[in-house]
Parts: structure tokens; C-alpha cells; sequence
């Protein structure tokens, strides 16, 4: 049912963000994993139970609890599009992230200048599959500095990985012939 209802949700409009005609293309659009929608999901059901509750509760407190309901549900709404709204894109030139429901804001880091990236995994995300990424740059003051509730964060990683490989600004390791 939720699946269903962030489906309908609009999404970030990404091609109006790449430079297209400068070959930028998308290598991967990363969504958050489906555990930041809980807490949506909890106020939901307390909605729904205070909605409950104005019906077979007391009469004379009816209308509150319907109002406090109705002020649950919508907060509720607000942040299952916070969070469906914000993305994070990997294409072959820089990364972005793309955020905010009625104001959006982008934050961009060209390939270049990613340094490294930090892969947090908790307990409960090994278990789950969602980790965490800390972008390292030469402005760490900036809003690609941490990307939470990323899905399989080590296939991400190894993309990324990959278009700093592809884009010719790491060249690839050569080890001497004795081992060393």
C-alpha cells in the first residue's frame, strides 16, 4: 500500500539538472532505503488511532482528537515527500543531490574532487542493507558532506568507484615486479 502511494508521489525532475549537451548521462538515480519511511508509516497509524479514538472515546473530545489526526496525517505526508523527494545521482561527470518539497535544492560535486568516500554501515543497516556514505572533498563545508539510508552501500561505492576510475582521474595502480 505505501509502495503504491509513492508511486503516485511526483519526483525530482533530474534531466532538467544534467548537462546534456555536454554528454552528462546518468549512471545511477539512489533513492533512500524504504526504513527512513517509518517514521511516516508510525504517524499514520497514530492518526488512525486517534481517529479511533474520537469515534468510541469521549464525545465531548471527538473533535480534537479528529483534528490532532488530521494534523498527524498530514505531517505524516510531508515526510514520506521529504523523503521520496531526495535523490542522489551518480552520473559520468559529478554527483548530486537533489532535495526539498515545495523549495528544491541541489548540491553538486564534480568527479574530480571527490577524495574519498567513507562507507558507514551500523548493525541494524548490515541486517537491513542500508549504509551511510561521508563524502571527502577540498570543501568539506558543502551538502554532499553525508548521504544517509543508502541502499546497498558497497555496490553504490563500486560505482562510484568506477566513474572516478572511468573518468581518467585515477590511473590505475602498478605494483613493482618483486611484490613490494
Amino acid at each position: 500500500m505505501i509502495q503504491r502511494l509513492l508511486d503516485r508521489l511526483p519526483d525530482q525532475e533530474i534531466g532538467s539538472h544534467l548537462l546534456t549537451e555536454e554528454g552528462e548521462q546518468v549512471i545511477d538515480l539512489v533513492r533512500h532505503h524504504p526504513i527512513v519511511y517509518w517514521r511516516a508509516i508510525l504517524e499514520m497509524v497514530g492518526a488512525g488511532l486517534l481517529w479511533l479514538l474520537a469515534i468510541f472515546g469521549p464525545i465531548n473530545l471527538g473533535w480534537l482528537f479528529i483534528l490532532v489526526g488530521i494534523a498527524l496525517l498530514v505531517h505524516a505526508l510531508y515526510l514520506l515527500m521529504k523523503e521520496h523527494r531526495d535523490v542522489f545521482v551518480v552520473t559520468n561527470m559529478r554527483v548530486f543531490r537533489a532535495s526539498g518539497v515545495f523549495s528544491v535544492r541541489i548540491a553538486t560535486m564534480p568527479i574530480s574532487r571527490i577524495l574519498d568516500i567513507t562507507v558507514e554501515k551500523p548493525l541494524l543497516g548490515r541486517l537491513l542493507g542500508y549504509g551511510h556514505f561521508v563524502f571527502e572533498s577540498a570543501a568539506q563545508e558543502q551538502g554532499l558532506r553525508n548521504i544517509r539510508f543508502i541502499g546497498d552501500p558497497d555496490g553504490r561505492d563500486l560505482t562510484i568507484q568506477r566513474v572516478v576510475q572511468r573518468s581518467g582521474l585515477r590511473s590505475p595502480r602498478s605494483y613493482p615486479q618483486d611484490g613490494r
